[in-house]
C-alpha cells in the first residue's frame, strides 16, 4: 500500500526514537548523496510559425543532498523551466531526472510529496489568515490535524511570524510574506526546497532578512535548497552555483573557485587627463593587458591589482598627470557570468525563452498533485 503524502511528512519531521534491540530495523534509510540528479534534459516548445524553441539545452546537473545550490542567469535563461521540470509540473522533452531519489517522469507524484516551492509570484490567499494559509496547505498534504496544528504552529515560529498568526496576508509587508510562503514550503518536511526568485520585488534588508532565515531553516531541517536569481548577492549566499545561459549550463562551483578562474583584479585610476593617462598606463604594464578609457576612467585587469596602484601613480606623475582616484577590486560574480556568456548578467536576452507557467498549464498533467 503506498503511504500518505502526510505519513511520510511526518516521518522525517518527527521519527521514532529506537529502542534497546531494533536499533538495525529503526535506523532511518540513508539519504542519497545527491539530492537532483539530471542527464541531458531538455524542454523544447514550439512556436507559432512552426519553429522549436529550446528553453532548456541537454543539462548535466548534480546537487548534492544538503547544499545550498543557485541557478545564477537573467530572465529568459531557462531557470524556472528548469525548475517546472525537476518539481514534475512540466514534462521534459528529452533526458532524464531524479530528485530526492525519485524519478521525474516516472514517479512524478512522489517526486511532489518530497519537494517544497516557493515561487517566483506569491500563491497565498490575501483574505485568509497567515495560519489559515499555513493549515489549508498541510491539509492538501495530507497531515492531519492534530499534527497539521502543530506544524503550523512550529513554522510559524521558526520564521519569526507566531504573533502574526492571525494577521490577515495583505495586511503583511512584502518581507512577511515572503517568510510565511518559506514556512509553507517547509510544512512537509520537504527533502528538497526550490526557490524561484525568493526575493524578488523586496527591499535589500527584507532580502538579507529572507535569506537569514533559509540558512537558519536549511540548518534546521536538512533540507538541500536549489534557488533561481539573478541577485549576485543572493548567489554569495550558496554553497555552489552554476551559471545559466540560454538554456546551457555554461559554469559551475562554489563562487570562491569561479571568480578564482578570473584571477586577476579590476583596477581603475581617474586622472587629470584619462586619454593620456592611457598611454601611460599601456607602457607601464605588461604586453597585451586590455585597457578601457569611460566615464569612470582608465581601467585595466591585472593580478594583485592594489600592488599596481602605487606603479601606476608614480609613472603618471612623472608625465605630469594628476590621479583623483585608484581602486582595486577583486573578481565578482557579474565579471564571471560576462567571462562565460560575453555579457553582463543584467543585460536581457535577445529572444526570451516562452513563458514556463503558461506553457506547463497547457501540458497535460500525468498525475494529479498532492
Amino acid at each position: 500500500m503506498q503511504a500518505h503524502a502526510g505519513d511520510d511528512a511526518r516521518t522525517r519531521a518527527t521519527p521514532r526514537t529506537a529502542g534497546p534491540g531494533d536499533a538495525d530495523a529503526e535506523r532511518p534509510p540513508a539519504r542519497p548523496d545527491r539530492a537532483i540528479t539530471t542527464r541531458g534534459l531538455v524542454k523544447s516548445y514550439p512556436g507559432p510559425d512552426g519553429t522549436i524553441t529550446d528553453a532548456v539545452r541537454g543539462l548535466d546537473l548534480d546537487v548534492l543532498t544538503g547544499e545550498t545550490y543557485a541557478f545564477l542567469g537573467p530572465n529568459g535563461a531557462g531557470k524556472s523551466t528548469t525548475l517546472a521540470m525537476l518539481c514534475a509540473l512540466a514534462r521534459p522533452t528529452a533526458g532524464r531526472a531524479t530528485v530526492a531519489g525519485a524519478d521525474v517522469l516516472r514517479s512524478p507524484d512522489q517526486v511532489r510529496r518530497l519537494v517544497g516551492m516557493l515561487f517566483q509570484h506569491s500563491a497565498l490567499d490575501p483574505d485568509l489568515t497567515a495560519e489559515q494559509n499555513l493549515h489549508i496547505h498541510a491539509r492538501l498534504y495530507g497531515l492531519r490535524r492534530r499534527h497539521a496544528r502543530v506544524r503550523v504552529t512550529e513554522m510559524l515560529e521558526a520564521v519569526g511570524l507566531a504573533d502574526r498568526r492571525r494577521a490577515l496576508v495583505r495586511t503583511l509587508s512584502g518581507g512577511m510574506r515572503r517568510r510565511l510562503e518559506l514556512a509553507r514550503g517547509l510544512l512537509h518536511a520537504p527533502e528538497v526546497l526550490f526557490l524561484d526568485e525568493p526575493t524578488t520585488g523586496l527591499d535589500p534588508h527584507a532580502r538579507a532578512q529572507v535569506w537569514q532565515y533559509l540558512r537558519a531553516l536549511r540548518d534546521r531541517h536538512g533540507s538541500t535548497l536549489f534557488v533561481t536569481t539573478h541577485y549576485l548577492e543572493e548567489a554569495e549566499n550558496c554553497d555552489r552555483l552554476g551559471i545559466l545561459d540560454h538554456g546551457r549550463l555554461v559554469a559551475e562551483g562554489t563562487p570562491l573557485a569561479l571568480k578564482a578562474e578570473i584571477g586577476a583584479d579590476r583596477l581603475v585610476l581617474r586622472t587629470g587627463d584619462d586619454v593620456a593617462a592611457r598611454q601611460v598606463v599601456a607602457r607601464a604594464v605588461p604586453p597585451g593587458t586590455a585597457l578601457t578609457a569611460d566615464p569612470e576612467g582608465v581601467s585595466l585587469r591585472v593580478p594583485d591589482g592594489s600592488a599596481w596602484i602605487p606603479r601606476l601613480c608614480a609613472a603618471l606623475a612623472d608625465q605630469g598627470i594628476a590621479v583623483h582616484a585608484a581602486s582595486a577590486t577583486p573578481p565578482t560574480l557579474d565579471d564571471v557570468f560576462f567571462h562565460h556568456t560575453g555579457r553582463s548578467i543584467h543585460t536581457p536576452r535577445s529572444h526570451p525563452a516562452p513563458d514556463v507557467t503558461a506553457a506547463a498549464a497547457a501540458e497535460p498533467a500525468a498525475e494529479e498533485a498532492p
